[in-house]
């Protein structure tokens, strides 16, 4: 058996993933399992015209499905993509939602089913309490996810993060029935990634996996994958970043992803409580983001994390020990992947710190972070960060 031929499964954890070389040909049987007849295909601007796309919606035409486009979307998406999208879900009587794309695809595409049905706005269905269960579950339609890049996991995920652009804020949409009822994981879709978006979304579903890992709550299953996932990114993402065509790289990439989707359940932490409110204000990548903000969160909670990444850096089998040789392989890893070390390399100045500072520490995913940092605290962590002071 050959390294991809090991790869051709399916999974049902945490929903049904259909994982191989070749399987987006699947993609009207998974529909037609579903019931679903009129598929609503959403994707962004870049990915609509190539082949790998327009191939899909004419499989999808061939088998009788009437499948139209919707690639009205952002980098960091608000909910006025939502809206277009729930617009052009009923102008052609859909039944159901394709995802075709990276993590902003994902996020919009599963709120336009969340949407769909629902006569409240989204912003009422924030994850915050028991808002979730305003929903009209009966108005929700299936999704099939096909992730095209390995880095958020929302293929896995019962949330979308949507801006709201008036508020200039990012807010997790949450209803349990969000998780797309299939998934598709094939490597050929991410082969033609630029090595600069491998980069930042491979550093993204590391640190996925770092914060689930050294999250302070309960949940040693998630803990366990997070390992997992993170040797795989140690393994294979400076194999995808320099050799783009290398399937198995990229197969275990989107595992890897995958995985810290999965795992973040346990908690995710102060990179993400940062990266979510500067997305929001500047519009940055949100990879990208984690990947520059990873060793300053690192240094911020030593103190706590230093015997998990001890042991971590061991099962890495990395040079050194200690807290110190998993920080180090970071910052090279940083390095090798050329990530620029400070947030003033993306046009990010300290105008705002105290804004940063405050939704920071209002954000979600600030509960779970090692160490409770407050308002000051994530201001200071912030100014370091676009200074580039470790």
């Amino acid at each position: 058996m050959s390294d991809l031929e090991q790869f051709t499964t399916r999974w049902n954890y945490p929903t049904c993933v259909r994982v191989g070389v070749g399987r987006i040909k699947e993609l009207p049987a998974a529909c037609k399992e579903l019931g679903v007849k009129a598929p609503l295909m959403v994707t962004d601007p870049g990915l609509k015209a190539l082949p790998m796309l327009q191939n899909a919606l004419i499989d999808c035409h061939e088998a009788g499905l009437d499948s139209h486009l919707f690639s009205e979307i952002k980098g960091n998406p608000t909910g006025e993509n939502v809206e277009a999208g729930v617009a052009a879900f009923k102008k052609n009587q859909h039944d159901g939602v394709i995802a075709f794309g990276g993590g902003s695809v994902l996020d919009v595409a599963k709120a336009i089913a969340l949407m769909v049905g629902q006569d409240r706005p989204i912003w009422d269905f924030e994850d915050v309490g028991d808002n979730w269960k305003r929903v009209k579950r009966d108005g929700m339609v299936p999704v099939i996810a096909v992730p095209t890049t390995a880095g958020t996991g929302s293929e896995v995920g019962r949330a979308s993060v949507i801006t709201h652009a008036q508020e200039r804020i990012k807010k997790i949409i949450f209803h349990p029935d969000m998780l797309p009822e299939i998934v598709i994981l094939d490597p050929e879709l991410t082969t033609g990634l630029p090595a600069a978006i491998t980069a930042a979304t491979g550093v993204d579903a590391l640190s996925h996996n770092l914060e689930a890992y050294c999250s302070p709550h309960f949940h040693p299953m998630a803990q366990g994958i997070a390992i997992e996932g993170i040797r795989l990114v140690k393994e294979n993402l400076p194999v995808a970043f320099t050799d783009s065509s290398n399937l198995t790289a990229r197969m275990n990439m989107l595992v890897a992803s995958t995985m810290g989707a999965t795992a973040f359940q346990k908690g995710l932490g102060a990179m993400h409580a940062l990266a979510h409110p500067l997305g929001a204000l500047y519009d940055a990548h949100h990879g990208m983001l984690n990947a520059i903000l990873m060793p300053y969160v690192l240094k911020v909670n030593q103190t706590v994390v230093d015997q998990k990444l001890a042991r971590l850096a061991q099962f890495l089998d990395l040079p050194g020990e200690g807290f110190d040789a998993f920080f180090d392989w970071v910052i090279q890893l940083r390095s090798d992947l050329g990530i620029p070390h400070a947030l003033s390399e993306l046009g990010i100045d300290e105008a705002d710190s105290a804004r940063v500072g405050l939704m920071a520490f209002e954000d979600p995913s600030a509960s779970g972070n090692p160490v409770s940092l407050t308002v000051e605290e994530y201001r200071s962590l912030f100014c370091s960060a676009v200074r580039g002071e470790l």
